[in-house]
């Protein structure tokens, strides 16, 4: 039977790294463009637009869309660059989190146990 050999932690955390990356820039791509076209900004401002909205510090004060086209874009985009983000941050930390989580479960475990022994004597 041949040897099965496990994945090095550091190469999955770095493919989940990339694929992160990927989602978040192909959100910034998407609304810089779109933003561009919609609302005539300049590719700056319409990065800088964008990557307000999709951290969710709001609007930028000296960028704002003023068509509903782009107003109806920002929502769309407010929604959808908020939710890849928060689950971008959960798909590439939520194993050590989970691990973390883990070895708190087990010493809040081991506390209770002795907990016991000692009211039991």
């Amino acid at each position: 039977m041949p040897a099965v050999i496990p994945k090095h932690h550091l190469h999955s955390f770095f493919n989940r790294g990339l694929y992160c990356l990927g989602l978040i820039g192909a959100i910034l791509f998407l609304g810089t463009t779109c933003m561009h076209l919609l609302e005539g900004f300049s590719y700056v401002d319409a990065f800088y637009f964008t990557s307000m909205i999709a951290t969710g510090q709001g609007p930028a004060p000296t960028v704002s869309p003023v068509t509903a086209s782009g107003k109806l874009f920002t929502c769309l985009l407010a929604f959808i660059s908020t939710g890849v983000m928060v689950a971008s941050l959960g798909f590439l930390f939520g194993p050590f989190l989970g691990k973390l989580w883990k070895i708190g479960i087990t010493k809040f475990e081991e506390e209770l146990e002795y907990l016991r022994k000692e009211k039991k004597s």
